[in-house]
């Protein structure tokens, strides 16, 4: 890593998302290297990421995929990231615009803190769940006659906008960011779905597609870590008198039936 890299850039993620293929995992860290970026973070991959294939593209840059960090689930990759942009090579009907790199990227790079670039499986893009653990999406524009690029490939435009964002001035390198980390947000709208569903609001059939929109609202209020914990503490409060209640009636039925 140079000495002279951006704390913002440092601490940035690029996250791959089920990864087939092992040329294409040296390929992406042979273009991290070369625009500077060195946090590679594998989630379940299909393929032997050290393999002799993946060793062959890195070239040089092979001790990105050494150093990788390989966890099970996107959620984990997450861990600790303020803030996250997903990529797709399609229109999504998520109520959140699709952004071109160049306007959404420096967001990114205007942290102060861990963030990260989530990209999908090479076969499907990441699907609308996946989509949701980020709060903003980009998509590479090309010919619309043959619209989705290799997985390198895209990985090497956003590197390449990453950098040129990365070499401006920043002006305070220190500053935070306000919104609750990734993780923090996620464990919540498990919560959130957990009260929901005992409640009745929600129904298991219908829950993923409902609590898709709660992450899209909850992303669009930024919410603060101390929001976070508010929030959490009603729903606390709901599941103890919720629970309350079912106890008083189990009581209730249990003397009506001994009368």
């Amino acid at each position: 890593m140079s000495p002279n890299l951006p704390l913002s850039l440092a601490q940035l993620r690029i996250v791959l998302v089920e990864p087939a293929g092992p040329l294409n995992i040296g390929s992406v860290a042979r273009v991290m290297k070369n625009f500077g970026l060195s946090q590679l973070v594998l989630v379940n991959p299909q393929c032997d990421p050290y393999s002799g294939d993946a060793k062959q593209m890195a070239v040089h840059a092979y001790d990105l995929v050494e150093a990788a960090i390989t966890v099970k689930t996107l959620a984990e990759a997450l861990v600790g990231c303020h803030r996250a942009i997903a990529t797709t090579a399609r229109p999504r009907d998520l109520q959140t615009p699709l952004e071109s790199p160049e306007l959404a990227l420096p967001w990114l790079v205007d942290a102060a803190l861990p963030t990260a670039l989530i990209f999908g499986p090479e076969d499907r893009g990441l699907n609308n769940d996946e989509m949701l653990h980020a709060q903003r999406f980009i998509k590479i524009a090309t010919c619309p006659t043959y619209e989705s690029l290799n997985l390198a490939q895209a990985v090497a435009v956003c590197c390449y906008e990453l950098s040129r964002v990365g070499q401006r001035p920043v002006e305070n390198a220190f500053a935070t960011d306000a919104t609750a980390p990734l993780d923090v947000l996620d464990g919540y709208y498990h919560h959130l779905e957990s009260i929901l569903l005992k409640i009745g609001y929600l129904y298991p059939h219908t829950a993923s597609s409902r609590m898709q929109k709660f992450r899209q609202l909850g992303h669009r209020a930024s919410l603060s870590a101390q929001d976070v914990a508010m929030l959490r503490g009603i729903l606390r409060q709901i599941d103890w008198a919720t629970s309350r209640q079912d106890t008083t009636h189990q009581i209730a039925d249990h003397q009506s039936s001994d009368s």
